[in-house]
């Protein structure tokens, strides 16, 4: 099952060690399988706000992301970022090709019924 890294990151300044962590950041996720699916692109906020950039990157799997997160690679470009840009990144495990919402829908209404 897929997986995939999204970062929901700040506004910030231009700098020499954000430039630094674009250009390294592929070697990072490349050998665990993962690729850009969002990145340098504009967004459309169609309800409440979202002030700044979206990043997603793509893996074959939750334990790939996970291990390219921990991955020492990584673990030493990590702060070239977090030194000037502020944000929110998860890992989150995708849905299967033949995921069904009724069954997650049926688990809701079952919920409220109990109630």
């Amino acid at each position: 099952m897929p997986a995939y890294a999204i970062a929901h990151l700040q506004e910030a300044a231009p700098h020499p060690e954000i430039a630094e962590y674009i250009e390294r950041l592929p070697a990072t996720f490349e050998p665990y399988g993962g690729r850009f699916l969002v990145h340098g692109t504009q967004h459309e906020v169609k309800e409440g706000s979202w002030p700044g950039h979206v990043v997603m990157i793509g893996f074959p799997g939750i334990t790939e992301a996970r291990s390219w997160w921990d991955s020492p690679a990584y673990r030493e470009i990590a702060p070239l970022r977090s030194r000037h840009i502020e944000g929110d990144i998860i890992l989150v495990e995708g849905v299967a090709v033949d995921y069904d919402p009724t069954t997650t829908a049926g688990a809701i209404r079952d919920a409220a019924s109990a109630k």
